[in-house]
């Protein structure tokens, strides 16, 4: 990170959660952080009552191994941009100062630790990710911290992700997964990062903060 990136914004410390009660966590690599994920989150936090939603981008995701992710801290970047003007919205550096592999379970078991046992935690992903559920890490202890969201796309077939949960899971984790569907969703990181390659317009894909900085920081030019 460059000199003037660093004068921009120093490190947050990390969230505060006094009287939260209701608390979602949303997980993604966030490269770059898109529409889709802003509207997701808002979409949860107000049908789900939430006090607050926190932004958790990953360090290194295990599911992203085989291809180059952009570096940790201009994604954390990006999400700071993009969240900034939502006072409900929050970033953390958890997974991106932890060593070694991100987990979700090791994400939701911290801020567990950090609310009262009364408290509801939800954690917001894709209906992709949910998908491959199965490949997840302690899942027996995710399952048992937190509900999960499962943010869908228009023409997603849910169906056909109930009836492979019901293959994967264990009967009492199913009701524990949530599908929300929300148009923006149709919106992805890969399509922004491929139009970038291509010279393609982004603007209105993501918020016009993040775009500027994209430009600017000529991230993804290479493909």
């Amino acid at each position: 990170m460059s000199t003037n990136e660093q004068a921009l914004f120093l490190p947050a410390d990390e969230v505060v959660l006094t009287n939260v009660k209701r608390l979602g966590l949303m997980g993604g690599t966030f490269d770059p952080i898109h529409q889709g994920h802003l509207v997701t989150a808002e979409a949860v936090r107000t049908g789900f009552g939430l006090d607050k939603v926190v932004f958790v981008p990953s360090g290194q995701p295990p599911h992203k191994a085989d291809r180059k992710v952009t570096p940790k801290e201009r994604r954390f970047l990006m999400t700071e941009l993009a969240t900034v003007t939502n006072p409900y919205f929050e970033v953390s550096r958890v997974e991106l100062d932890r060593t070694g592999f991100s987990y979700s379970a090791d994400t939701v078991g911290f801020f567990r630790s950090q609310m009262e046992k009364d408290s509801e935690l939800y954690f917001i992903t894709g209906a992709d990710a949910i998908m491959e559920i199965i490949t997840w890490k302690k899942l027996d202890e995710l399952f048992s911290q937190c509900t999960l969201i499962a943010a869908t796309r228009p023409g997603f077939q849910e169906k056909s992700m109930v009836e492979r949960l019901e293959r994967q899971l264990k009967p009492e984790y199913l009701s524990k997964v949530i599908p929300i569907e929300v148009p923006a969703m149709a919106i992805s990181s890969t399509d922004i990062r491929d139009r970038v390659a291509l010279g393609r317009s982004i603007k209105y894909l993501l918020p016009e903060s993040v775009e500027l900085y994209i430009h600017k920081q000529e991230l993804y030019i290479h493909g």
